[in-house]
């Protein structure tokens, strides 16, 4: 009687060397993703939970992040956006939003404790990984809610924000904002510029995702510090489209010691996909036009949208992808200068394939190591360059805490 072996048993047998060396890679990135820290700049839990709350201490059905999936990817620090719609800087309300975004970490760490604990500085993060705790650190997305005021700055400094991105989608009484063709300050506003300094001097991060290029180079030559992107791809797959960062701005990042925190939307890293929402974007605009339509939410606009996607599919992005973002970064600024900042629950549902969730960084380290970054190299992108970065902020606040403040008189 003739033995059966099984396909996959064959399969094993008989694997090509560079199918085992492969099965090899991915072990060794499974165990690099336990053995170092993982710093994720940019995730948006907060809005997504005040939108549809759901229990991330558990396995949640929906979003990007709880977690057993951040423990099963390795994630030890994600900074939680403190995401403030850019309608709130006409609206008023957006100090009392922010608020209650980082109340809801709070107690986000008080129903588990056990699983997570707020980190406020360098210190806690290690703290926190050392007992085995997933870091809660914090950025605030829009500096909106600061409303002119410093006193409010230093306010949110004390509830734990470590970073502000300056501006979100509209122009705001601190910075002009890559996304709109109104930009009333050419760069930074005079109170943007004594934010920025204010910033450096109490340690807070300054975050140059979203703002202008003018604002950017603005805020690089007055920071004493370095500064970050905190979830912004190379413009390079995407031309022409100022949301991400160009060459230039990317070595000048490096010059003055930043990271880029690499964006895994696929809008961010593919060209095909961000041509495909550009052509999106204008025929339902078109659509709204023709209808008389104003409100996105409206329900005629959700279903234009799921009817051009059933007949031409969204092109989503490929791990490989993402590996040409950092690539070409490293290529730019160095290795000491890219990181991850993924926008996980930020940039719905385009998450390249292998990227879907936080339990997925193993996959991106494997495709580090299968391009030949080292054991080193994968470490400083994964949390080094990173918490170097919050050191030196930290450093340099305390090396200006006799400094006066920048209060306009």
């Amino acid at each position: 009687m003739i033995r059966r072996v099984p396909v996959t048993a064959l399969a094993l047998l008989f694997a090509a060397p560079w199918v085992q060396a492969d099965g090899h890679l991915m072990a060794r990135a499974k165990e690099m993703a336990r053995k170092f820290p993982i710093v994720d700049t940019h995730i948006d839990v907060p809005y997504r939970l005040q939108d549809s709350w759901e229990d991330v201490t558990r396995a949640t059905r929906s979003g990007d992040f709880d977690y057993p999936r951040a423990k099963a990817g390795g994630l030890t620090v994600p900074f939680m956006s403190i995401y403030i719609p850019a309608r709130y800087e006409t609206t008023g309300g957006g100090g009392k939003l922010a608020h209650e975004l980082i109340d809801s970490m709070e107690a986000l760490v008080g129903r588990a404790p056990e699983k997570f604990a707020m980190a406020y500085s360098t210190a806690d993060v290690e703290k926190n990984h050392a007992a085995g705790r997933i870091s809660l650190a914090m950025g605030m997305e829009n500096g909106t809610p600061v409303d002119g005021s410093l006193d409010n700055l230093r306010l949110f400094h004390e509830r734990g924000v470590r970073y502000i991105t300056l501006a979100h989608s509209r122009a705001n009484h601190i910075s002009d904002s890559s996304y709109d063709i109104n930009r009333p300050w050419g760069g930074l506003s005079p109170f943007g510029v004594e934010l920025v300094r204010e910033m450096n001097r109490i340690g807070m991060i300054i975050d140059i995702s979203h703002i202008t290029d003018q604002a950017a180079a603005q805020a690089l030559e007055l920071s004493t510090a370095p500064v970050i992107a905190s979830h912004s791809s190379a413009r390079k797959f995407t031309p022409g489209w100022e949301r991400n960062i160009g060459d230039d701005m990317i070595r000048a990042v490096g010059k003055n010691g930043g990271v880029v925190g690499i964006n895994f939307g696929s809008t961010f890293v593919s060209p095909m996909a961000r041509g495909y929402q550009e052509k999106l974007s204008k025929d339902r605009e078109a659509f709204m036009a023709e209808q008389g339509i104003s409100d996105w939410t409206d329900p005629r606009v959700t279903e234009f949208t799921n009817k051009y996607k059933e007949k031409a599919p969204f092109p989503y992005a490929k791990l490989e992808d993402v590996l040409d973002n950092f690539d070409h970064v490293v290529a730019l600024a160095g290795i000491d200068h890219v990181g991850i900042g993924s926008d996980y629950d930020g940039v719905g549902d385009s998450l390249p394939e292998n990227l879907k969730d936080v339990s997925t960084y193993p996959n991106l380290i494997h495709g580090l190591l299968q391009r030949g970054y080292s054991e080193q190299d994968i470490e400083k992108i994964l949390y080094k360059n990173v918490m170097r970065v919050w050191a030196e902020v930290e450093r340099v606040a305390r090396s200006s805490a006799h400094a006066p403040s920048h209060e306009p008189q």
